[in-house]
């Protein structure tokens, strides 16, 4: 039996049980496939990532397929998940599967992996062009939103989500005239392999940004001088930010991401200060004009890119999540000017870490209120309470958007 294409997927393997068991990153869990050669690391995440984006579905094709109960974390459940995520996601052949996926049992029930995997590839898969996400996720956003958005966010996890770039300036800009423009200074394409290979990427004329990630950096009223970009890292908004002609320090807790934000200021050739330091133990010099405190959160709303997400974003997680985001909020906003701003946002479709977390906020700071936001991009309607909402459906024709939630909070001068 041929082995051509067994690493690769033994990597997938061991990354789906990474995320699932243990609870990983996407990213963290691909760093099983870094020795391998670039296709098949590759390839390693492409099967790993269609089969969280079809889980539930592919579960319920196994299970009606054989009467034996196979449970969530065996091997054998494992195995079948990756072959039929590469038959409906990736087109795979059917010899290809079977021939990849057999070996991976290692010793264990390969008669029954064989013999499920034969049943279902002699019958008529189904697309899965709008899988079903976890039942306690579709509940929860069901309730605090609609069924119109469960079902908008099923139709949006089975496609790879465009590639969006931010722009230094309008010259960089101009150079990709077959982009969709939704916003100033944005170009959405079609997906893309290789980004580094895109002109421009070198001279650093832009940089990859979700449009819904681009949003609270365009609240930060231009006439600030000095800003914080607090939990900056990698440094999409920092980036923005000094690319506008604030004067910007970018503040991490992390040295890593810290040191991939500072290349990221050195390829584009933009200018900030940068501090190592946990927020809440750390004191400015000075207060800001305005603070952009995009906060860590549960992440729900990047599902479209990181389908992991949906399965480590339990309410335990969410719950931390939000505590941790009030005490960012109290501490940040002291160390806004009187007049100025202070834009807090999260890439999160949870109510607990946005509406929840401003309301809270403003009955704790009466000297705050909202700014109601402007029409930033095309089809994105401010909420009429005046923060953004970015929720699954809106401009789905055009690719769609990430999750987020964004506020712009003014202080009494």
């Amino acid at each position: 039996m041929t082995t051509e294409g067994l690493p690769a997927r033994r990597a997938a393997l061991r990354i789906l049980d990474a995320v699932l068991r243990r609870g990983q990153t996407m990213d963290n869990a691909a760093q099983v496939a870094r020795d391998l050669p670039p296709a098949d690391a590759a390839l390693a995440s492409a099967i790993s990532g269609e089969t969280l984006r079809r889980l539930p579905d592919i579960d319920a094709l196994i299970d009606g397929a054989t009467r034996q109960i196979l449970p969530h974390d065996s091997k054998a459940r494992m195995v079948l998940r990756l072959a039929l995520a590469q038959k409906i996601g990736l087109g795979t052949p059917d010899h290809a599967l079977v021939a990849t996926a057999l070996p991976l049992v290692d010793g264990g029930p390969r008669r029954l992996v064989h013999g499920v995997l034969g049943t279902l590839l002699r019958g008529e898969l189904p697309p899965l062009d709008a899988p079903r996400l976890p039942e306690a996720v579709e509940q929860r956003w069901r309730d605090a939103w609609s069924e119109d958005v469960v079902l908008a966010a099923r139709r949006s996890i089975a496609h790879r989500p465009p590639l969006d770039l931010s722009f230094a300036d309008h010259a960089a800009e101009s150079e990709f005239p077959e982009g969709l423009s939704l916003a100033p200074l944005h170009r959405r394409l079609d997906p893309h392999g290789s980004v580094t290979m895109l002109p421009g990427f070198g001279e650093g004329r832009w940089w990859v940004q979700d449009l819904a990630a681009s949003l609270p950096a365009r609240l930060i009223p231009a006439s600030a001088r000095q800003v914080l970009d607090a939990c900056a890292a990698p440094g999409g908004k920092t980036m923005q930010l000094a690319a506008a002609g604030h004067e910007v320090t970018a503040l991490d807790r992390s040295e890593s991401r810290l040191a991939r934000l500072a290349d990221n200021l050195a390829r584009t050739g933009l200018k900030a200060e940068t501090v190592i330091a946990e927020a809440l133990d750390w004191s400015p010099p000075r207060p800001f004009d305005a603070v952009l405190l995009d906060a860590p959160c549960s992440a729900t709303g990047t599902f479209r890119r990181h389908p992991e997400v949906l399965y480590r974003a339990r309410p335990d997680i969410i719950e931390q999540s939000a505590e941790f985001q009030s005490q960012l909020l109290a501490r940040t906003a002291d160390w806004v000017r009187p007049g100025g701003s202070l834009v807090y946002a999260v890439c999160s479709l949870e109510r607990q870490e946005g509406e929840v977390q401003v309301d809270a906020f403003l009955a704790n700071h009466p000297d705050f209120s909202i700014k109601p936001a402007p029409l930033l991009a095309d089809g994105v309607t401010p909420h009429e309470r005046g923060w953004l909402r970015i929720l699954p459906g809106m401009l789905e024709d055009q690719g769609g958007l990430d999750g987020f939630f964004t506020a712009h909070l003014v202080r009494a001068a």
